[in-house]
Parts: C-alpha cells; sequence; structure tokens
C-alpha cells in the first residue's frame, strides 16, 4: 500500500511538470509568434514525449525505490537524455527539419547525455560516500561507541545538516551518559555514607536502649545522661534526613519558583542562632558585621546557606579561634562572606568541597554526612547567585556568596 501510494506520487509530480513545460512551451510559442495550427502543431509534437515520460515515471518509480543513490542519479541523466532524444525524433518526423539538421542535433545530444551521465556518475559517488560515512556513524553508535563523529562530509547542506545533527546526538547521548555514570557513582557514594552515618548514632541508641531495658541503669543522674545522648543521637539521624530530603528538592528543582522574602538581618540571626551554643562550648569568638545590607530582602533559604557555612567553621575551627560573617552589596549583588581562623583546605580538597558526600578527612566519624556544602552550593545556585572557597597556605578558609538583589 505505502509502495503505491509512492508510485502515485511520483507519476502525478512528474505529470504536473510535464504539463507545466508543455504550458511554458506554448507560451514561448505565442511569443515568437506563432499562431492557432501552429501552436496545435506544437502542442501535438509534445503530446507524445509528455505521455511517454509519464509512462517512463509509472514503470520507473518501483524500480528506483529499491536502486541505490548511485543509481538513481545515472537513471536521472539518462531519462533527461532519452526526453530529449524522443524530441528530436517527434520534431523531425512532424516538420520538415533536414535529415543533416536532426542528425547534427542528434549528436550534439548524444554528447550531451555522455557529460549528462559522467556528472550525476560524479555527484552520486560523493553523495554515496557521505551516506556511508553517516552509515557507519550510526552504526558504530548503535553499538555503544560514543566517540564516533562524523565530521564534515562536503556533500551539500542537507546530507551536511544531517551529519551536524547525528554528531550532536552523539555528543548528547555521551553527556547524558556522562551524568548517568555520575549519578550512579553518586548514589554507591550515598549507600555508603549514609550507611557509616546511620550507623553510629542506630548503634548508640541500641546500646543505651538495651542498658535502659536490662536494667543496667536505673538511678536518676545515668538516665537523664543516657535521655541527653539519646536525644544527640536522634538529631543527628533527623538531621541527616533533612538534609538528604532538602537535597532531593534541589535536585527537583523545587526552589526555582519560590517568591518568599525575608530581611537578611533576621536570616543572619536565625544562622547564627543555630550555631552559637556550639562556638560558646568551644569558647570561639562568633562576630557579624552587616551594616546596611540588614533589610536587603532574600530568600529565607539563605538561612540554610549561612547555617551550613557557620557550622563548617566552628566545626573546623579550634578552640579559642574566631569565626566572623560580614556582608556588603553593590549595584546588583549582595556579597556574603564566612571566614575563619580553623584548619584550612588542603589545595587538592578546594574543588572538591561542594560534592554531595565529600570530606576532606575519610576517616572523621563526626555529624553530618558532608551535604552541608553541597547544600549550600545548590541553593545559591537555584537562586541565581555563585558561591566560591578560598584557603591560603596559612590556617583559615573564606566562603563567599554572591546573590543578585
Amino acid at each position: 500500500m505505502r509502495a503505491a501510494a509512492g508510485t502515485l506520487r511520483t507519476v502525478v509530480v512528474v505529470a504536473a511538470v510535464a504539463a507545466a513545460g508543455a504550458v511554458g512551451t506554448l507560451l514561448v510559442g505565442a511569443a515568437l509568434g506563432m499562431h492557432g495550427d501552429e501552436l496545435a502543431h506544437l502542442l501535438q509534437a509534445l503530446a507524445l514525449p509528455g505521455l511517454a515520460t509519464v509512462a517512463v515515471a509509472a514503470l520507473a518509480a518501483p524500480v528506483m525505490a529499491r536502486a541505490s543513490l548511485r543509481q538513481r542519479f545515472l537513471a536521472v541523466g539518462v531519462l533527461a537524455s532519452a526526453v530529449s532524444l524522443t524530441n528530436v525524433f517527434v520534431l523531425t518526423m512532424q516538420m520538415s527539419v533536414s535529415q543533416h539538421d536532426a542528425t547534427l542535433v542528434t549528436v550534439l545530444l548524444v554528447y550531451a547525455t555522455g557529460v549528462g551521465v559522467a556528472a550525476a556518475l560524479a555527484v552520486a559517488r560523493g553523495s554515496a560516500a557521505a551516506v556511508r560515512r553517516l552509515e557507519e556513524t550510526a552504526l558504530r553508535l548503535g553499538e555503544g561507541d560514543l566517540d564516533a563523529r562524523t565530521g564534515p562530509i562536503a556533500a551539500g547542506p542537507e546530507l551536511e545538516m544531517l551529519a551536524r545533527a547525528l554528531d550532536e546526538m552523539a555528543s548528547r547521548l555521551q553527556d547524558a551518559q556522562g551524568r548517568e555514570r555520575e549519578a550512579e557513582s553518586m548514589r554507591r557514594d550515598l549507600i555508603t555514607t549514609v550507611s557509616h552515618d546511620l550507623r553510629t548514632p542506630l548503634a548508640s541508641l541500641r546500646a543505651m536502649v538495651e542498658a535502659i531495658d536490662d536494667g543496667v541503669v536505673d538511678d536518676p543522674p545515668s538516665m537523664r545522661r543516657y535521655a541527653a545522648e539519646m536525644r544527640r543521637s536522634v538529631d543527628q539521624l533527623v538531621n541527616l534526613v533533612d538534609d538528604l530530603f532538602e537535597l532531593t528538592q534541589l535536585e527537583a528543582g523545587a526552589i526555582a519558583a519560590e517568591t518568599r522574602r525575608a530581611r537578611l538581618g533576621d536570616v543572619v540571626r536565625s544562622a547564627v542562632a543555630a550555631v552559637e551554643l556550639q562556638a560558646s562550648q568551644k569558647g570561639l569568638a562568633l562576630s557579624t558585621e552587616l551594616g546596611e545590607t540588614a533589610n536587603v530582602p532574600c530568600s529565607p533559604r539563605i538561612a540554610r546557606v549561612l547555617t551550613n557555612l557557620l557550622t563548617n567553621a566552628v566545626r573546623h575551627t579550634p578552640a579559642d579561634g574566631s569565626v566572623r560573617l560580614t556582608a556588603s552589596r553593590d549595584a546588583n549583588s549582595v556579597h556574603l562572606a564566612v571566614e575563619d581562623t580553623g584548619e584550612g583546605i588542603a589545595p587538592d580538597d578546594l574543588p572538591r568541597v561542594f560534592e554531595p558526600f565529600f570530606r576532606a578527612d575519610p576517616s572523621r566519624s563526626g555529624s553530618g554526612a558532608g551535604l552541608g556544602l553541597a547544600l549550600a552550593k545548590r541553593i545559591v545556585e537555584a537562586l541565581g547567585g555563585r558561591i566560591s572557597v578560598a584557603s591560603g597556605p596559612g590556617p583559615g578558609a573564606r566562603f563567599d556568596v554572591e546573590l543578585p538583589v
């Protein structure tokens, strides 16, 4: 059914082109001064070649559907020359054209036929080679070789466009595969890291619950101490789950349409309050300098960013050190900075500090799963800002956040 429809379309197109050519010829004849009988005679002369052309197209269409590109080019050249020769024959039979003139025209047409066929073969050779390269590239891609590319093929704009589309598709597939591998690696890291971070508080909770259940401890002071330890372990588990949930939200783009706003001063106070007790217990000097930025509106999620940065600074700053949060603004941006006098960050670790689950010291078993800085980066970038880190050869580190006003 589909083949028959294709053949019918080909015949209709050829018939339309032949009719248009005949009409054009008659118009040219009329413009040259031909009148009634002469035009009728000319139309009769065109009728036989036109019918022959349509008949050849109807017979050739099914064959051409299975022919190679080179054979199709060759067939077009031969068919055009055959039509020209037929026209000369009809013209010779129906008009007073001398045998000498007809022979001369025929010889010239035969020469033109040879030139046309040679040109068709030359063009077909380049196009066929380009199609073979496209086929080879597609086969390699199908076999999983995503490095395969077609490159420039110099075979006309259509095939060039097809080659570029194929190469762009291969690049996108390669990028998608890279992202998939990265996601798989992150998933394995997630399982490993979360398993490690769950084990410690769960083991602590289990030990204390068993001690209470078995009556090992029953005096009020010990019970209060156990309750405090159990609450600390539960807080670790809650923080881990909250971090994972928020990271999933950010990955899904849940922050993109958020329109809530808060004063930067309130956001900073909330972040400082979250780490104030821990800083006081370590004897750290915790200070803020907001200046005229206190009333600048910002997303409430910046509180989470600053809390994570301050928590990281307090955790890695030894006793009697200092942590400072400063803010400033220019015409288009608000700049926040968290500086500490802690242990600093090794140069090799600087490019990775914002990666999920990354820890500069894999053996550290403190609270947190290495998600705090990754969350901070995702939030800042989702809000259209930038975050960076710097750490010199000496102690201390500085995290800079730039947010659009």
